[in-house]
């Protein structure tokens, strides 16, 4: 399949369910087991499509690479598993290790906590040429630190900067945070894996169930369970104040990996294309070098 013909249906997948304006964002009118038109008998196709996108990445980032003009940083945030790791994963494997560099962001060390919140981010942001992927990022400081307030009071700041305010001037650092990126070629997009309670219950007793997946359940992944509302109502409000045309979400569906998966690499194509990448061409000078280094090398024995 040619590479217009693959950004053009990247394009059509993506579009609903970019989020570029987040005024008037619902996530309760979202339906996290959406596939679109496509149902579990089109999954052997699904997969088809998503090495088919795969290919077609792969051939994006090596432009990206070899122009060394623009970078992208992939967010990835969601509810326990919501498939995360599965979907940076499945549709990156196609990608160069050496174009790419992932970062799992974990609890903040005492170091991160003598810093403002955005400084261990910044630190891992990618470089010119390359994809940073970032498995939980920033955003953690306007959800999971808005629904424990505890984790706020760790963070060591001056009572006075800590007012009612604090989450709307949070996100309106983000949003200038994101607009600086994108001002320095740093293009953004934003991943929000939706997944249902339900389905999240049905992933966690299947870890519980198969002994070789135990190790990625934790007995806080149940207790987190208990704030479901606090955290949909955070992510509402951090996707409603953080969508831009500039650096948009993708609130993607995620009962269905399949589905997940194939929407996720059709967003990243789709943000890539617009970059108009092209291979550097080649000075006359150094055209001469490469005629004289071929001349050498058919002379050679």
């Amino acid at each position: 399949m040619k590479l217009d013909r693959i950004l053009d249906t990247a394009s059509k997948l993506a579009k609903p369910f970019r989020v570029a304006d987040g005024s008037k964002f619902k996530l309760g009118k979202l339906d996290p087991g959406d596939t679109l038109h496509l149902t579990s008998e089109d999954k052997p196709r699904a997969k088809e499509a998503l090495q088919i996108g795969i290919d077609a990445l792969t051939e994006l980032q090596d432009r990206l690479y070899a122009q060394d003009r623009w970078a992208v940083l992939l967010v990835f945030q969601a509810m326990d598993a919501a498939g995360k790791d599965g979907a940076i994963k499945h549709v990156m494997s196609g990608v160069n290790p050496q174009g790419c560099q992932v970062y799992s962001f974990k609890a903040p060390t005492s170091e991160d906590l003598d810093h403002d919140y955005l400084w261990r981010c910044m630190k891992a942001l990618p470089e010119r040429g390359r994809i940073g992927i970032f498995n939980r990022s920033y955003y953690e400081e306007v959800l999971v630190v808005r629904v424990h307030d505890e984790m706020l009071a760790r963070q060591k700041l001056p009572p006075r900067v800590v007012g009612k305010s604090i989450w709307k001037d949070r996100m309106a650092d983000i949003r200038g945070f994101e607009e600086y990126l994108t001002r320095n070629g740093i293009v953004v997009c934003k991943f929000f894996l939706n997944v249902s309670k339900d389905e999240q219950k049905k992933r966690f007793l299947e870890r519980l169930d198969d002994p070789e997946k135990n190790w990625k359940f934790s007995v806080n992944d149940a207790a987190e369970r208990q704030h479901w509302d606090a955290y949909m109502e955070a992510y509402e409000d951090a996707i409603r104040n953080t969508a831009t045309r500039e650096a948009p979400w993708y609130v993607v569906p995620a009962d269905n990996k399949w589905f997940t998966r194939v929407v996720v690499a059709a967003a990243v194509i789709e943000t890539l294309s617009r970059l108009e990448l092209q291979y550097p061409k080649v000075e006359k000078s150094r055209q001469k070098e490469l005629a004289e280094a071929r001349r050498m090398l058919l002379a050679s024995k």
